[in-house]
């Protein structure tokens, strides 16, 4: 790495655009010139205990990190349109972070935005901490390790994405998600995965009002469920569950297995032709 831009409070428009093969370090993104895009088009640059208060700091950027970082409420959409990007210990705050991004790592970060993550490829979170309410709308090649997930509307039209060792605190979320694995999580939320395609769970804790239903290709290995009332409605379903499901509506195909459930409703209209078997398991 070549050149070091360090120790400067920088407001100016575009106050570093285009640098190349640098590092800044220590820096501040504010100033009364309000100057936007401060980090816009640059290339191998790698950004470290650096503040960002100014809007959209890093767009257009390849081959970048940032590291021990923050971003004010107000470094609104923070990163767009940046490919092979890594971020290590930030804070993320300003909203509409990452967008149509392509191949983004982020790690050990505290994220606080309400659009985060839209339309992006290849993008990985490991060990953060996220409150989000429509958090990677419509991303794809997504991976999720070790993260706390909080909000609404949370992976709805996500495709190609698997999410392990998490906890998901998240209303309506996985709704028109597509070849999606999530293993070893705690879900808790109501309508879980709506109109969902080749969902499979496994060894999950599942919590909230009607979850998985109007879904395709669906699987559940080793979960279990509380509070679940209105399960399956309408959908395809191959589910394994330990413990009982509070009630089960009208699935449309497969197999619900339980060793109980409380409650079963077949009260779609007939045209549907639902023929599920639902088995309570011998104890």
């Amino acid at each position: 790495m070549g050149k070091i831009v360090e120790n400067l409070t920088l407001g100016q428009e575009r106050a570093l655009y285009g640098l190349k093969d640098a590092t800044v370090k220590n820096c501040t993104f504010a100033g009364e010139e309000n100057g936007e895009s401060a980090l816009k088009e640059c290339r191998g640059i790698e950004v470290e205990n650096c503040r960002f208060i100014l809007k959209y700091p890093l767009w257009n950027d390849k081959n970048y990190t940032v590291k021990n970082s923050f971003m004010d409420v107000t470094a609104r959409a923070a990163v767009w349109y940046s490919d092979n990007g890594t971020f290590e210990n930030c804070e993320l705050n300003g909203i509409k972070v990452f967008r149509e991004c392509n191949n983004v790592k982020v790690k050990n970060c505290k994220i606080s935005s309400f659009e985060a993550g839209w339309r992006c490829n290849g993008i990985e979170f490991s060990g953060c901490e996220i409150l989000s309410e429509y958090l990677l709308s419509g991303s794809r090649n997504v991976t999720i390790k070790n993260c706390v997930l909080d909000g609404k509307y949370a992976l709805q039209y996500i495709q190609n994405a698997t999410i392990e060792n998490c906890k998901i605190y998240l209303r309506d979320c996985l709704w028109h998600a597509k070849n999606v694995h999530v293993k070893n999580c705690t879900i808790s939320g109501e309508y879980l995965a709506w109109y969902s395609e080749n969902l499979t769970l496994e060894n999950c804790d599942i919590e909230g009002t009607q979850p998985l239903c109007y879904c395709k290709g669906l699987k559940l290995i080793n979960c279990r469920m509380k509070n679940c009332d209105l399960s399956f409605e309408l959908s395809e379903v191959e589910a394994d569950i330990r413990g009982e499901i509070t009630s089960v509506r009208s699935p449309l195909s497969g197999i619900v297995e339980a060793d109980g459930v409380g409650e079963i409703f077949n009260d779609v209209p007939a045209e549907y032709n639902c023929s599920a078997k639902i088995v309570i398991r011998k104890k």
